[in-house]
């Protein structure tokens, strides 16, 4: 196991390094020069020797290896940078906005797991080969085909509108991701219902289940005692894939609620052509999934047997 984790980390090292580059010569190749955009305005009132002076600052009049390589070493030390369009350390935007995505993609994914859970026992209830089994396993792809933006206006008018079970004004750090992750919890729980759905009535239609409810088991205690453990392989996965594209900002619901995290952000940086918050999001973005893939797959080791004897890891006592 020690040298398979080992394994996964030289490989999530190397990953890191090319997203950092790979980003680092797209941002190179945009157009227009975005400290000229940004201090050559008549507004500000600078001279050409202090532009001249922000330029150097900011290493602007240097070749492409050279602002790479400094980059990379700021990078490993730790050090982020100036964020070019607001005029504050990259770091501390970071510890602003990372607090509120993180919270929206638990409350998210913590709902989206519950539901999944529901949305799958429902199923199992009604065979796929009935009317009511086709009805029920259709709804998941439907709602997972409606706009994030959609249904964003659709929980503010219905919950905080309509029903004033919850509002999006004046509200706690805990309470202004509420709504958000009702919209992004219900889009994500259809996702997983799908793969869910599909794997259980795969691993259901085995005949060691049938003897189980032959045996007078009830449908409750096969599905969670048995038939759960062996179809939620590929909802792991993808619950993990989520959650990494989670933590990356969900922009367009960030947007819509006000929220002030990290998808908001980056809409911000792109606009500004604010190289320096863009490769630190970027850099973020790629950790967490690879932390999140690692953990995944280690969830996976240990549930999956088979999985483990394929890559001749053996369990640690």
């Amino acid at each position: 196991m020690a040298r398979y984790i080992g394994y996964r980390l030289l490989q999530a090292t190397l990953v890191l390094w090319g997203a950092y580059t790979l980003s680092f010569l797209l941002l190179q190749v945009l157009p227009g020069d975005a400290v000229l955009v940004r201090f050559q305005d008549p507004e500000l009132g600078l001279s050409p020797q202090q532009i001249a002076d922000i330029r150097q600052a900011y290493c602007a009049d240097d070749g492409v290896l050279v602002q790479y390589w400094h980059a990379l070493l700021n990078i490993l030390h730790g050090r982020l940078g100036q964020s070019l369009g607001m005029g504050v350390p990259v770091a501390a935007l970071l510890k602003t906005t990372v607090p509120v995505t993180l919270r929206l993609a638990f409350c998210s994914i913590v709902l989206a797991v519950l539901l999944m859970l529901v949305g799958s026992y429902t199923a199992l209830l009604c065979p796929p080969h009935t009317r009511l089994g086709k009805l029920v396993r259709s709804i998941p792809p439907a709602v997972h085909s409606f706009p994030v933006f959609w249904l964003s206006i659709l929980v503010i008018q219905i919950v905080s509108f309509k029903l004033r079970l919850a509002s999006i004004i004046d509200v706690s750090d805990w309470g202004q991701v509420m709504l958000p992750a009702l919209t992004l919890g219900c889009y994500l729980s259809a996702a997983l219902i799908r793969v869910m759905v599909a794997s259980q009535d795969r691993v259901y239609a085995q005949p060691l289940y049938q003897i189980l409810q032959a045996r007078g088991l009830s449908l409750l205690r096969i599905w969670g005692r048995h038939l759960l453990p062996n179809a939620i392989a590929p909802v792991i996965t993808q619950t993990g894939m989520l959650f990494g594209e989670l933590l990356a900002g969900a922009i367009v619901t960030e947007t819509v609620f006000g929220l002030n995290g990290l998808g908001r952000l980056a809409g911000q940086a792109v606009s500004n052509q604010d190289v320096a918050v863009m490769q630190s999001i970027i850099i973020l973005t790629a950790t967490v999934f690879v932390v999140v893939t690692l953990v995944v797959d280690l969830v996976l080791l240990r549930l999956e047997p088979r999985t483990r004897a394929a890559l001749k890891i053996r369990k640690t006592p």
